[in-house]
């Protein structure tokens, strides 16, 4: 039945798209807008597992103006209530002919079980977490990509004192700012696209502690430095009708830090 169920739903969700994604409104000042959903059968992000044990939908909607692009992403298990679903802002700026780009992203966490209020953003309590982030994006003749990542603000914790209910905060140890490198090695075989990636974290949780539930507090990336995503993907796209095509993805991933592996099928309509 849950088979069925999720046939069902793909192509409810193919038939939705085929009208929905990649659709564009250009206006006479070149302003774009995006929007569509993707479905994977797992949600990996940098070596981790979020969303719970089922597929996951990710709506996205985004408007660019020349090198500028600003947006909102989400990640929606679809297996019922979670509490590590995903509502994500940013807004990007791409330079020196789009060789870089960087990125300032407003990640959270809703909680589908109990009250939330997305509007928090006070340092003891807030459920946001921000980053800022710059790529290097790699061109035909350089197929390496370069990327850094580091938590500025949120609930990347520290717990300064051994009271549970109690947050101590302060500019200089408040937050851990837990980063993120990775690179990766761009080729095709077959008509195939290939991305090798190894992806790491400098960071060492300090004092870190998971009694309030943020993720940072018991290491936002792991307990301590090191790779915690290898692996590569798979890409092809498929044209299904004059204007749209099918792109297929499958990932294998691997966290040496945690010792998960993960295989991971997705596709999206373009």
């Amino acid at each position: 039945m849950k088979k069925i169920q999720l046939t069902l739903l793909f192509a409810i969700l193919l038939g939705i798209n085929s009208h929905v994604v990649a659709q564009s409104i250009d206006t006479k000042n070149k302003v774009e807008v995006t929007f569509g959903a993707d479905l994977y059968s797992r949600y990996v992000w940098r070596g981790t597992q979020f969303g719970g044990n089922s597929p996951s939908l990710q709506p996205s909607l985004s408007a660019s103006y020349g090198n500028l692009e600003m947006g909102a992403w989400g990640a929606y298990s679809l297996g019922g209530t979670n509490s590590s679903q995903e509502m994500d802002l940013y807004l990007s700026y791409s330079f020196l002919n789009e060789l870089f780009t960087a990125v300032f992203t407003d990640y959270y966490f809703p909680t589908e079980d109990a009250p939330y209020n997305y509007f928090d953003y006070s340092k003891g309590s807030t459920g946001h977490v921000l980053e800022a982030g710059v790529s290097f994006n790699g061109t035909k003749e350089i197929p390496f990509s370069f990327s850094a990542y580091v938590n500025f603000f949120g609930a990347d914790a520290i717990r300064l004192n051994d009271d549970p209910a109690s947050l101590n905060f302060n500019k200089k140890t408040g937050i851990q700012y837990s980063n993120y490198f990775e690179l990766d090695y761009n080729t095709s075989a077959r008509k195939v696209d290939l991305s090798l990636f190894v992806g790491a974290t400098l960071s060492k949780p300090k004092k870190a502690n998971a009694n309030t539930g943020f993720v940072g507090e018991s290491g936002y990336y792991g307990k301590n430095p090191g790779i915690v995503n290898l692996g590569i993907t798979a890409s092809k796209s498929v044209k299904i009708t004059k204007y749209h095509s099918v792109s297929l993805t499958a990932s294998l991933i691997t966290n040496p830090q945690a010792k998960t592996v993960f295989l991971v099928f997705g596709t999206k309509l373009e």
